[in-house]
């Protein structure tokens, strides 16, 4: 079981923990807003399973089927997580709408409040844990996995602080519960909406950040000097690896062991740059050279 595995089956087991807790919240108290807390943690359940089945699937290295890996699966991850959380809302907020026309006081407010309190510390903590591995390991599963879990943490506290009002409030207050549900529906799926966009991001091979691209252009004139010119830059990135691609022109007198070793030392200085990342260089002649190559 390699680290992503494990990062995931964490996850797991924090979703599981925290779903008890919720749910046990919800049942105290029957509040439509810790009703919502609790469902995101189902939805967090659901997504980490997947998540687990998605690294399991994008540690198997390349086959004669897939000769470039199974990185892309990371994507379908993060489209599932981004659609189950926006089922998730859509329930929140029939649930709240229901009791919006009839509010009634949540019961044992103080235990369940302080059941939900507990959830949210365990979301945290693997939060965090999740969120430093997904930038070492460059996982957009473990990323989407931990920011939905800190979704979930800001979430809770939300209703938790509005919650609390009503330990004091008198019972016309009632309406304020289904409120708080309504706004946390509505939290939900601006994230849902950024996990589909990033997934469809990277299905649809969109181009590497502007920071890494800029990165490349340097690289490449860095290692050529003055006289070297490229074009035809083209980038994308499969689960945590990037690819790489462009033109490189020069002399057309110049051995293939000499563009071949310009090739290599162009591969490693990008390799080095960003990490990670495959790079292909199509060799021609500078004649050839449009006007818009870099020099």
């Amino acid at each position: 079981m390699n680290a992503s595995q494990k990062l995931a089956l964490l996850s797991v087991g924090a979703s599981c923990v925290t779903l008890g807790l919720k749910f046990g919240a919800w049942f105290l108290t029957d509040s439509v807003s810790l009703y919502s807390d609790a469902m995101e943690s189902f939805v967090n359940l659901a997504a980490a399973i997947v998540a687990l089945v998605v690294v399991t699937i994008v540690a198997r290295p390349a086959d004669e089927s897939h000769p470039w890996g199974h990185d892309k699966a990371e994507y379908f991850s993060s489209g599932v997580e981004g659609a189950l959380i926006l089922v998730a809302a859509l329930t929140i907020m029939f649930e709240a709408w229901q009791k919006l026309r009839m509010p009634t006081p949540p019961l044992q407010l103080g235990a369940g409040l302080g059941l939900s309190a507990l959830a949210s510390v365990v979301n945290a903590g693997t939060a965090l844990i999740l969120l430093k591995q997904a930038k070492r390991l460059d996982s957009i599963v473990l990323e989407a996995d931990a920011r939905h879990l800190l979704t979930d943490v800001w979430t809770s506290v939300g209703v938790i602080a509005g919650l609390t009002v009503l330990l004091f409030a008198p019972p016309s207050w009632a309406i304020l519960d289904p409120i708080i549900a309504l706004l946390v529906g509505l939290n939900i799926i601006r994230t849902g909406v950024d996990l589909l966009r990033r997934s469809a991001d990277g299905l649809m091979d969109a181009t590497l950040p502007t920071d890494e691209v800029a990165t490349i252009h340097r690289t490449i004139e860095h290692e050529l000097g003055p006289a070297g010119r490229h074009a035809e830059l083209k980038t994308r990135k499969s689960g945590s690896k990037r690819f790489v691609e462009f033109k490189l022109y020069v002399p057309g007198q110049i051995t293939v062991d000499a563009a071949h070793h310009l090739c290599d030392q162009l591969e490693a200085a990008i390799e080095q740059a960003l990490g990670n990342t495959t790079v292909m260089v199509h060799v021609e002649p500078e004649e050839r050279a449009p006007k818009e190559a870099k020099d």
